[in-house]
């Protein structure tokens, strides 16, 4: 997970942390988010990488709608980067 980058990390924790993750659901997390807009020619190119990368699965569900999943490697890496970052971060505060 290391050679990605912040807006990828956060795409594949989105396409983790959602029931139905397709391409408007996750702009919108994302949107809320960030607070601003995520632009089509920024998301989907992100989502792209991160499939051949083998993070993420993509899938169609209708002849508009594509549906994104972590693959088993996506769940491992970020289930090391919570560790990496516990490793750092301290959780008395």
């Amino acid at each position: 997970m290391y050679d990605l980058t912040g807006f990828q990390r956060d795409l594949l924790y989105v396409i983790a942390g959602l029931d139905d993750p397709h391409g408007l659901a996750i702009k919108d997390e994302l949107e809320n988010y960030y607070e601003k807009e995520i632009h089509h020619g920024r998301l989907y190119p992100n989502l792209d990488t991160l499939v051949e990368k083998g993070l993420v699965e993509k899938s169609q569900r209708d002849r508009r709608t594509n549906e994104y999943t972590t693959t088993r490697r996506g769940t491992r890496e970020i289930q090391a980067r919570a560790e990496w970052e516990a490793d750092y971060i301290d959780h008395s505060t």
